[in-house]
C-alpha cells in the first residue's frame, strides 16, 4: 500500500469532487482552499443542513487533517419561516424521535440560530437531539448547551474497558487509547480518517455513566 503524502492540490480536487457528488449539498457556491492538509470551506448555501453536509464531505476525503468551516447560510427570502416556526418544528421533531427525551429539553431561536438547553442521561441523546435540529428548514446554526447527567456514577475501569472493546469492534484500531478522568472519557492516539475520529467519539459517548468526552485524536495515515 502506498504511503505517499497527498498534495494539497490533490486534496482540493478530491474535496471539490466530493461536494459535487453528494446530493445533500446540491448546487452550491462553496470554495475550497487547502494548506498543509487543512481544508477551508468558503461561500454560501441556502440551508444549514447543506453546510453540515459540506463539512462532512471534506472530512471524508483522505489526507484531510482539519476542516475550517467559513460557509455562510443564506436562507431564501421566500422561505418565510419565523423563529417561532423553527422552535415549533424542533419540538415536533423530538416528539417523533423516541430516543430523545423531549420533555427535558428546550430551545430558543434568534434569527434562525437555535440554542439547545436541558439535561439528558446519555451523551448519544445529546448528539441525536442536535442532529434532529440540523435538518430543519429555516435553521442557520445550532449551539448545543445540553448537559449530560448519568443516572449512576461512572465505573471508571469498567467504562474504560468497554469503550476500548467497542472501539476495536467499531473501527478496528489499536492506535487509540482510552482513559477515564472522573466521568469524562479521554481519547488519544491516531486514526486514519475523520470518519474514524467521529465514530470513536460516538462510541465513547455511548459508555455508561459518561458525562463528557475529550477528543484528542489526531488524523494521520
Amino acid at each position: 500500500m502506498s504511503t505517499a503524502v497527498r498534495t494539497d492540490e490533490r486534496i482540493q480536487r478530491d474535496v471539490q469532487d466530493e461536494l459535487a457528488w453528494d446530493p445533500r449539498v446540491g448546487p452550491n457556491q462553496i470554495g475550497v482552499v487547502v494548506h498543509a492538509g487543512v481544508v477551508t470551506l468558503t461561500g454560501w448555501v441556502d440551508e444549514y443542513a447543506r453546510r453540515w453536509a459540506a463539512v462532512r464531505c471534506a472530512q471524508r476525503v483522505r489526507g484531510v487533517r482539519a476542516v475550517a468551516d467559513d460557509v455562510e447560510v443564506r436562507l431564501p427570502g421566500e422561505a418565510g419561516r419565523t423563529d417561532s416556526d423553527v422552535a415549533l418544528a424542533a419540538g415536533r421533531a423530538w416528539e417523533w424521535d423516541s430516543f430523545v427525551p423531549a420533555e427535558r429539553l428546550d430551545v430558543t431561536v434568534a434569527n434562525g440560530w437555535v440554542t439547545l438547553r436541558g439535561e439528558v442521561e446519555f451523551g448519544w441523546q445529546r448528539r441525536t437531539a442536535e442532529s434532529d435540529l440540523r435538518r430543519l428548514a429555516g435553521v442557520r446554526g445550532v449551539t448545543n448547551l445540553v448537559e449530560v447527567r448519568p443516572a449512576a456514577p461512572t465505573d471508571r475501569e469498567g467504562t474504560r474497558r468497554e469503550v476500548q472493546r467497542a472501539l476495536r469492534r467499531g473501527i478496528g484500531t489499536e492506535r487509540v487509547t482510552v482513559e477515564v478522568d472522573g466521568d469524562t472519557v479521554v481519547l488519544r492516539g491516531v486514526v486514519r480518517s475523520w470518519w474514524e475520529r467521529d465514530q470513536a467519539e460516538r462510541i465513547a459517548w455511548s459508555g455508561a455513566g459518561v458525562r463528557a468526552v475529550r477528543d484528542e485524536l489526531l488524523v494521520g495515515g
